[in-house]
């Protein structure tokens, strides 16, 4: 999906707030214009994934790597500590897989390039309050799932990777036979959730994962490394967490189940939701849902 010029309007804001705290005008002035080469060069035929790799790659060089370790620990321990409570009551429930995604999609709150003040607070009313999952695209889901022998599942963000290892788990139990593949960024963008989270969360100890090759922060085919390219490739079926999942995917032929938050104007106007609902909805099935 091509970058819309909402996505533009954002990414100088940040840049933007980012450069105020450095008091070098001329390295400031030299750091923009780099980034606005990018937008101007790639901004009409790339995805907002895309260029934040490119303008993150630009941004190290001048300012240095940002370091998300202690926050990332933080979530991912959050809900770690959440997990077996989390987990007594999707076993209650009525259905264990469809109150899964209800976690799912609620959990992708949990994204720091999104959502400009996250907080444990905000998280628990979303967890409180989370949404309905819809029955007829689940009903569809289920008869998916009924004839999948290849699942693989794109992650979004730390913390909530532990509510993607439960849905995990709950498909498996159900589908005992199916192959499962998780694919997690390869390298550090932001707060998304890399192979160290999957370990630290247990998620390489119940399926087998590994990083796409590169550090978009979204799943950018082009930029995946042949093996994560074959194993996308070559999935029945593709679950793809996050919004950055979806403005790389959108259009790509891959049709996935797109699970997230609608978190910023730009998807809010696009899908005709309020703030922070979800979406629950195959590739397909979309396009009638879209308001541009």
């Amino acid at each position: 999906m091509r970058t819309n010029s909402m996505c533009f309007s954002c990414i100088l804001r940040k840049q933007d707030k980012l450069v105020r705290q450095y008091e070098d005008e001329e390295k400031k002035s030299e750091y923009l214009h780099r980034v606005l080469e990018i937008l101007y060069k790639y901004g009409r035929s790339e995805s907002t994934p895309w260029l934040a790799e490119k303008i993150n790659d630009v941004c190290e060089e001048y300012w240095g790597k940002p370091d998300y370790t202690e926050v990332k620990h933080k979530y991912n321990q959050l809900l770690l500590d959440k997990e077996k409570e989390i987990e007594q009551r999707i076993r209650q429930s009525d259905d264990s897989i469809k109150e899964c995604i209800r976690y799912v999609c609620a959990g992708n709150y949990i994204d720091f390039s999104a959502v400009e003040h996250i907080s444990e607070q905000g998280l628990e009313e979303l967890l409180n309050h989370m949404a309905a999952v819809p029955e007829e695209e689940y009903s569809q889901f289920i008869n998916d799932l009924e004839t999948t022998r290849k699942l693989v599942y794109l992650t979004d963000n730390c913390g909530e990777i532990v509510f993607d290892k439960l849905l995990i788990r709950f498909i498996r139990e159900r589908y005992p036979s199916m192959q499962i593949r998780v694919i997690v960024r390869g390298e550090d963008v932001t707060n998304d959730a890399t192979l160290c989270d999957a370990q630290e969360v247990g998620l390489t100890e119940l399926v087998p994962c590994i990083g796409n090759g590169n550090a978009a922060p979204g799943s950018v085919i082009k930029r995946f490394s042949k093996e994560a390219k074959e194993l996308l490739l070559g999935a029945d079926l593709i679950i793809a967490k996050g919004q950055g999942n979806f403005e790389s995917l959108f259009g790509e032929g891959l049709n996935p189940y797109y699970l997230f938050l609608c978190k910023c104007e730009l998807f809010v106007r696009r899908f005709g939701l309020r703030q922070f609902e979800s979406v629950f909805r195959k590739e397909e099935r979309i396009a009638s849902f879209l308001k541009e």
